[in-house]
């Protein structure tokens, strides 16, 4: 959820620089790097960018089922939001479990 004080970014340009850019995560904490990436991955696209960003995130031999600050892969932490279910379906056809 936005701050008040944040505006939102209407019509951000994902090319393949910019999907590629979510790859590149400093984790803070004890919070798995490839988790992480793929949260923010999750949170910042729309469904199209993030198929996209799945695809580099396999090339680049990271972890889909990474576990999160909750004991959970994305796919666990996602599945019961209400509209998560292309990014779920997009993770599981990546091989997801």
């Amino acid at each position: 959820m936005l701050k008040k004080d944040k505006q939102k970014v209407l019509g951000e340009v994902f090319d393949d620089e910019r999907v590629k850019s979510f790859l590149d995560v400093e984790s803070y904490g004890d919070i798995n790097t490839d988790y992480l990436a793929l949260l923010r991955a999750y949170r910042g696209m729309k469904i199209e960018n993030f198929e996209t960003f799945i695809t580099y995130f396999v090339e680049a031999e990271k972890d889909l089922n990474a576990i999160g600050p909750e004991g959970k892969s994305l796919l666990q932490e996602i599945s019961g939001h209400r509209h998560a279910e292309q990014y779920a379906k997009a993770l599981k056809n990546a091989g997801a479990r």
